[in-house]
């Protein structure tokens, strides 16, 4: 679903906001998931003696005639040690509005969405580790009219 809506953040312009419905089916310890693209396989041992909680997050990825990589987070969630591994979620709405500075979202075949995390230690460095997969959606070539979401 993509709209166009009035941007108040800058000037007065017209600019895309879309909506994404997902699922995710993983388990991350034993780095299988229902959903192929996600998760990859060395997230056996992930939760070792120094890692608190993971920071996971869904993001797009696209680009534009005015700017060849846009970047946007779309929703996240925090998996701390103890809570259960295995991710189904069905039917999730993005938690963050997707805002196209422009109309870029608009008839785009190319936005990928990737699954992340950044592993919170207890100590030392906050790596950060990408999914090895992805997934490619095509957004309409009309905008949508509708007043609910």
């Amino acid at each position: 679903l993509r709209k166009n809506v009035e941007d108040f953040t800058g000037p007065r312009e017209r600019s895309d906001l879309g909506f994404v419905t997902f699922d995710i089916t993983a388990d991350i310890l034993n780095g299988k998931n229902g959903l192929q693209p996600f998760w990859n396989k060395n997230t056996l041992s992930i939760f070792d003696w120094n890692v608190k909680q993971l920071f996971l997050y869904l993001s797009a990825e696209y680009s534009t005639k005015n700017n060849a990589l846009n970047q946007v987070v779309l929703w996240d969630k925090i998996m701390l040690r103890g809570d259960n591994p295995r991710l189904y979620l069905k039917d999730m709405k993005s938690k963050y509005f997707f805002f196209d500075d422009g109309n870029g979202l608009k008839g785009n075949r190319n936005i990928t969405l990737t699954l992340s995390w950044n592993v919170v230690p207890n100590a030392g460095i906050l790596p950060l580790v990408t999914g090895s997969g992805h997934v490619s959606v095509p957004f309409p070539d009309t905008y949508e009219t509708t007043k609910s979401y």
